[in-house]
Formats: structure tokens, sequence, C-alpha cells
């Protein structure tokens, strides 16, 4: 019904769903996720598409979802010209010829407007006809939402930069209406993810898409249907990781990379001979961009600059492209051990309460009574040398057995909530529960705050891993680790490790400045022996280990713990060092 109502067009459209376009059709540059792409990196793309001008581009369909200011655009209809006016020297014909070559759509009018009188001028230029140049200008360019809007025709090639947007700033109707229609609006999913599927699903047998965008879907648990999407019919067959390297004309807080993904006609055929090339990242820095691209396009591309990386069998799994040595030690480990929660080791989260300025205060001044309240460890606490407690605590509105204590048992826990009634009750989670507007978000266990346990910062300059010998209760921006069978200290060592760092250096999206996320789901992918079969010596020089300062002392029993030696040692030690923030600093003061 939904591809109905999208060929009646726009006026079809739920009153909400049309409310919730003009919405974020009127929003500024930030507000709508537009980022402007520089011009060799359109080029680097257009390239590794196949879309040049020595090609019949106007005997072709080419997509731009979301064209902005025409980055992409006008240098794509530049080489589909070149490729017309070589082969029809006359344009007395050009709209006749050239009306199904373009499609691009922008939701925003004023940007629409703008690139539609840049066209006009381009095709004028060209030698088109005023008329013809109106005419095609017409037939191109689309001002609507492209996740909605209707097309008459697959494409044969789909190139851009779609927009940034995060789910929570989509009106409700409107993603609503998106996930009725996309498989890969998952978890917390970026609006992005969202066209790469349209587009993926548009693209004709042996089509190419060409994207610059967030590199998070890469790897991250959002991305994984997407992932899916890619490996069980295309092939993902150029990466560029454009880490550290100037990709937009404004800059952003996520790393990008270019991603050229193609349509084959045969996928079985196509994964059993197709590997995906990958730019490392010493190319990207030791020449231009433009000279990668034909590295990347070379019949035999010099096996030192250009990486190839199977991703066949992987599924949503996260696809890693880093450094091939690296790659080969992580799957060996990943084939001979078991995960972390696999070896009897347990990965949580600190609570997260939806309105810390009222839950969260200085401990021995919050006024409510001592069963309803516990004494808090953040972020800020964590030192190398443990937890250095700033006396913070947080309500706890939950009895041992999990149920909300009831007000009337807690007069003074009563009070204080009344007194900020308006905050906490304004809550999502407090509009949910009813009766239980006080709940916070995330359950609290008082008995986590007795346990020990291993807490480990989201994000950090270095890895941080401090043992709790049971004295406090985690935030939410802490995770923490427990297990009934190994002990902490031993895993303490094992988690500060150079080979912790470099597998969650590997799975992790990282943010600005290049700090790494030790979140769960990273943690997670650290393999760990059964403590059991850990002979008692090497138990006991890891207990020893994990108070060092030295990192070669800390490295030493977890080398020998996960058979790593000789050249594997130094490789672990460079992708670790290289890794953390605070030891890249550290090393680069004189």
């Amino acid at each position: 019904m939904a591809l109905l109502f999208d060929s009646l067009g726009p006026a079809w459209r739920a009153p909400a769903v049309a409310d919730a376009l003009r919405q974020m059709a009127g929003e500024g540059v930030s507000e709508r996720g537009a980022v402007f792409t520089l011009p060799e990196v359109v080029a680097v793309i257009l390239d590794l598409s196949g879309y040049s001008s020595d090609q019949p581009l106007h005997r072709m369909r080419l997509l731009e979802p979301s064209f902005g200011n025409g980055d992409f655009l006008l240098p794509a209809v530049e080489r589909l010209l070149t490729a017309y006016l070589r082969s029809v020297p006359d344009p007395r014909n050009a709209y006749a010829d050239l009306r199904n070559a373009v499609r691009a759509v922008e939701l925003h009018p004023a940007s629409h407007a703008g690139t539609e009188k840049r066209l006009k001028q381009c095709l004028i230029d060209a030698g088109l006809c005023g008329a013809d140049a109106d005419a095609l200008c017409d037939a191109w360019l689309i001002c609507d939402d492209f996740l909605l809007c209707a097309f008459d025709n697959e494409f044969d090639f789909v190139v851009g930069n779609p927009p940034y947007v995060r789910q929570e700033r989509i009106p409700a109707p409107l993603l609503s209406e998106y996930r009725s229609r996309f498989n890969t609006l998952y978890d917390r999913a970026d609006l992005y993810v969202l066209f790469f599927e349209r587009s993926l699903d548009l693209l004709t047998a042996n089509g190419t898409l060409g994207f610059i965008c967030a590199n998070r879907w890469l790897k991250n648990r959002y991305g994984g249907p997407l992932r899916r999407k890619i490996s069980q019919g295309f092939h993902l067959s150029h990466f560029i990781d454009m880490e550290g390297v100037d990709a937009f004309q404004t800059d952003v807080a996520a790393y990008p990379a270019i991603t050229i993904v193609r349509r084959p006609a045969d996928i079985e055929l196509a994964e059993a001979s197709s590997c995906t090339r990958v730019a490392n990242a010493r190319m990207l820095k030791e020449m231009p961009l433009a000279k990668v691209s034909k590295a990347l396009l070379a019949v035999s591309p010099q096996q030192d600059w250009v990486g190839s990386v199977a991703l066949r069998d992987r599924g949503d799994a996260p696809w890693l492209f880093d450094d091939l040595p690296q790659l080969d030690l992580l799957r060996r480990l990943e084939s001979e051990l078991p995960t972390l929660e696999q070896a009897a080791c347990k990965v949580g989260i600190g609570v997260a309460t939806g309105c810390d300025r009222v839950f969260i205060a200085d401990y021995d001044a919050l006024p409510v009574e001592q069963a309803r309240k516990l004494p808090l460890v953040m972020a800020r606490d964590l030192t190398r040398a443990g937890i250095c407690w700033k006396g913070k605590g947080v309500l706890n509105p939950f009895e041992p057995d999990g149920r909300l204590a009831n007000l009337a048992d807690y007069p003074r826990f009563a009070a204080y909530l009344e007194q900020h009634r308006d905050a906490v009750a304004a809550r999502h989670v407090a509009m949910r529960s009813g009766e239980g507007w006080y709940r916070t978000i995330d359950r609290i266990y008082p008995e986590l705050a007795q346990r020990h346990k291993l807490l480990i910062p989201d994000i950090k300059g270095e890895a941080t891993v401090v043992l709790d010998p049971g004295r406090y209760y985690p935030h939410h921006n802490l995770y923490y680790i427990t297990s009934d069978v190994w002990d902490l200290r031993a895993l303490q060592a094992v988690l500060r490790s150079s080979i912790s760092v470099m597998t969650v250096a590997a799975y992790c999206t990282r943010m600005a400045g290049g700090f790494l996320r030790f979140q769960a789901q990273y943690l997670r992918r650290i393999r760990l022996p059964h403590w059991e079969r850990v002979p008692d010596t090497l138990r006991c020089a890891l207990v020893a280990a994990a108070g060092e300062y030295d990192q070669t002392a800390v490295d030493a029993p977890v080398f020998t713990l996960y058979g790593v030696s000789g050249s594997e040692t130094e490789l672990v030690r460079r992708i670790a060092d290289a890794a953390q923030v605070t030891s890249r600093l550290s090393k680069a003061r004189p």
C-alpha cells in the first residue's frame, strides 16, 4: 500500500507524515544532517563507481538521493555531458536523449532551488538551449523525501553523501512510517542507514553504489541488518577509511568512510571470486586521494598499499578493515578461545536515572532514608591508582526483591521526590510507568554495590580498569565486569593488556579525537581462556601484573596466556599504543 501512495505523490500521504516532512525540510543545515563533500572526494567516488566520461553515460541512469548544494550532482552531470557530447556533437535532441539519465532528490526547498539554478547554467554552458535545460531540470530534480518518493525505474549508479540524522531528531510519525518500510532501522540506527537500504534496492543488476558517510555502521550493533543485507545480495568492492582525513567542507564529529557496493548479477559467483580492496591508513597519509583511487582500481594493485579482505559468510558480524596481520591474529584468537562471557565473566552497565540532577547528589547530603540511597562511583572517580570517590550518591527507588519502594514507608524519600516531582515525572520512563513515576530508567540492584567488580569507563584516553572491592554502585557511563570463576585481579591485568586494547580498537567506532569506546558490545568481543585452564604459576603472574604501571610488565604474562610471541607481540603493542590517545600524546611531548 505504501508503494501505491508513493506513486500517487505527496498529496496522498498521511497528514501527520506530511507535517513531519515539512518540519524536517524547514530545519537548518546541522539539524537536517547536511554535510557537504569536498570535490576531490566526489571525484574519487565517481571514479571508483565507474561513472566516468569514457562510458556511454547518456544510456545509463544515475541517482543522487540527497543532492544538497549539488556537490555530487553537478560533477556527475559534467561527466555525463562530456560523454554525451562526444557521442552526439549536436545536442538538439538533448532532452529526449538525457531525460532518463539522472534523478536527484532533495527535501530542503532552498537547497533544491539553488542547485537547480546552478544545474541549468551548467547545461546551458555545455551548449544546450534554455528550453531543454529547463525541461531536464524538471525531469531530473525531485523536491521530496528520498525514502518516501516513487521512481520510475532502477539505476545503474547511486552516489552521494546521505544525511546524518539521529533517530531522536526524526518526528515520531515519520519515524513510524520509516519503521514500517525499512528492515535496517534497527536499534539506534542513523538515517543514513535507511538511505543505504533504499539505494541498494534501487540498483540494477551489476549496478553500483558509492557513498561517503559515517563508518559506524561497519562495526556497530545498529549496522548489523545492513551488513547482512549487503552480505546476502551485494558485494563491497572498495573501502577507504577516511579517519583523520578531511572529507567534508566543515568539521564533523563522526569518522567517515568511502564504500563502493556492487549488485552482481550472480551473487554466488561474485562471493566465490571477490574480496574487498582496502586503502590502508599509511596510503592515505602518503599519497593524494586521486592516486589512492587509481591504486585501488589497478588490475594488479601494489600489495604494500592496497589491502584485500574477504567478507564472505560474515553476515551481520562487524566488518574489520584494519592491518591485515592484526586481523589474522584476531581471527586466530577468535577461533581458539571463548568470549569473555563464555568464560564466565558478566558484562553490565551502570544505572541511568533519566534525571541525574535529582537522583544524584552528595551522598551525605541526600535527605532520604539510608535504605533509599547508595554510594555512586562515576568515571571521573577512576584513576590509574584506583578509585578516588568524590562522595556522590544515587537514590534507590527499588527494594531488594525488585519492587518499587512504597513511598508511605519512607516519608523523607517521598518528600524529596515530591519536591522535584515536575522534573522526575516529566521523564519518558515516568510517563510510561504510571504510579511508578519515580523509578529510574534502569533497575537498581543494591547487591551490586557490595559485589567485587571491575569498572571500565566508556570513553577514556587509555584502557582504565579499576577494581571495586564492593563499595559502590556504578553510574551509567561505567561498564562493570563480575565473575564467580575468574580472579578479578588476574582479569584486570588481561583487560589492561595490549591484546584487549587491540581487540576493542579493532571493533569499536572511535569518538572525535581518536578516543576509544569501551562499551559492552566491544568488551564482549574480547577472548579469554577458561580459568581452570590457566596454570597456577600464570595465575599468580597475572595477579601480580594487575597493579603494574609499566605496560610491558602488564603485557608479559598476558602474552604468555594467549600464546603470543615474537613479531606478534610487536604488532600488538604497536596497535595498542597507537589506539590510546593518552599514550600518543605523552610520546608526542618533547
